[in-house]
């Protein structure tokens, strides 16, 4: 009796997308433990063989210009983030975690798209067409030129982009697409991988715009191989809790354009609406005198936004205080609390200290620093900082605030939404434009600012 021959398997990390011969607790890659998942190893023919034939080299002086370089949206948070607009042939990834709107989101610049005669392909491997549908109608779109299809078999879906040429597509999502000639499950890391390449190479021939929807893991991270943040151009992050009605869409890789862009949106019974005000939406519920509150006219990306920081001292009661912040660095933070206890003389050794962007904002440059500090230092004394003023500049190691860039747009900001005082490193006072109804303070001491302020 002729045995059959027992498929051969491997063990591939669901992180990094390594794999291993035989199952070990820890990944020698990554060092996580348990994330490797068995998986039929696919034959080295398979592997090997071309999904779809390619162009072959020509001179570069033959290589014809596009018509159109980028597909405008009409979605100004949404194109301020691409740098413009989509770059056409381009591949973007979104994530977010369940419920957060990327459906929604992906429908509407769908219907923006079609608004300028542009064909698109919405494949909803999640959904049927009847559920999709119901959300459209909701959002109150209905275009001839948005096609939609539910499909997860990569080989029906190549051929639907071949047949009617879009020049958007959309995977809803990418975890759901399968290769029927690769052994294994839906979502695994062979399929992600594979399908999310044969999708993305057929794009790139075609000149076609691909929009992958992607699963994001418990840890907040994207689910799939790390290969398939590399393999696409872009990488969105829709941020936010779904319990509440403002979204937050940030780039953490974008090779046509800037990472440190933001995009944020309120979710309505319409779908998302932009936040043409962000400043106010910081700033809506800050108690001008409550004290270890300051705000700083902070720079996200290209555009000044005035955010609200907030700290908080309290008594420790441990040998080791305990510092936590959010939205702000951690090593900058302690940076700052060493230089206020060793050139001030404040002693924080025995506090607590608990610092947070308000918002749900990330302000990762030094100009916060004036401002960070003097917010601990408010909670600590127990006294507010002065009514309608803003703080701005970076702290040296020996006390002294240094200068920082986009100095007049974050002034204009500020005199725009009503403040009437700003504090501000005295080595900005060159080349500076001055708004109306705005006073300037300049200091280069910390301890001066601190004297004044409290």
């Amino acid at each position: 009796m002729k045995q059959l021959k027992r498929p051969k398997t491997v063990y591939v990390c669901q992180k990094c997308g390594s794999a291993c011969p035989r199952w070990v607790g820890r990944c020698p890659e990554c060092g996580e433990w348990g994330t490797l998942v068995e998986e039929v190893a696919t034959p080295q023919e398979q592997k090997t063989k071309p999904f779809l034939g390619g162009d072959k080299p020509i001179p570069i002086t033959q290589v014809k210009n596009l018509t159109t370089a980028r597909l405008v949206t009409g979605i100004q948070e949404f194109d301020r983030i691409m740098g413009g607009g989509i770059v056409v042939g381009s591949t973007i990834l979104i994530g977010g975690d369940p419920g957060i709107g990327k459906s929604t989101i992906v429908l509407q610049i769908s219907h923006k798209l079609t608004q300028s005669n542009l064909k698109v392909l919405y494949i909803s491997a999640e959904e049927s067409v009847y559920q999709s549908k119901l959300r459209a109608e909701r959002l109150q779109i209905d275009s001839d030129n948005l096609l939609i299809a539910s499909e997860t078999n990569i080989e029906v879906i190549s051929a639907y982009i071949e047949e009617y040429k879009p020049d958007f597509v959309i995977i809803d999502s990418i975890q759901m697409v399968y290769r029927t000639e690769i052994p294994t499950a839906p979502g695994t890391v062979t399929q992600v991988r594979e399908s999310a390449m044969a999708l993305v190479y057929l794009c790139k021939r075609k000149g076609i715009s691909l929009m992958l929807i992607g699963h994001v893991t418990k840890e907040g991270a994207l689910a799939g191989p790390r290969t398939l943040e590399h393999m696409v151009d872009t990488v969105l992050y829709f941020e936010g809790d779904r319990f509440q009605s403002f979204r937050i869409l940030r780039a953490v890789k974008n090779r046509f354009g800037s990472t440190n862009e933001i995009g944020i949106f309120e979710m309505k019974n319409e779908g998302l609406e932009e936040v043409a005000n962000p400043s106010e939406l910081f700033i809506a519920q800050a108690d001008r005198k409550a004290t270890g509150t300051v705000i700083v006219p902070a720079l996200i990306g290209t555009r000044p936004l005035l955010i609200e920081i907030q700290a908080l001292t309290s008594r420790s009661y441990y040998a080791t205080p305990s510092r936590r912040v959010s939205g702000i660095d951690f090593n900058r933070m302690a940076m700052i609390l060493a230089v206020l206890e060793r050139r001030l003389g404040v002693p924080l050794g025995s506090q607590d200290v608990f610092v947070n962007a308000v918002g749900g904002v990330k302000v990762d440059e030094p100009a916060a620093d004036l401002a960070v500090a003097i917010a601990v230092l408010s909670s600590y004394k127990n006294k507010p900082v002065q009514d309608g003023t803003l703080l701005l500049g970076e702290i040296g190691l020996s006390g002294e605030i240094r200068p920082v860039n986009h100095i007049n747009n974050r002034l204009q900001e500020s005199a725009r939404l009503g403040f009437k005082k700003i504090v501000i490193p005295a080595d900005n006072n060159k080349r500076l434009l001055k708004p109306e109804g705005i006073t300037i303070i300049s200091s280069s001491s910390l301890q001066n600012v601190v004297e004044m302020m409290l």
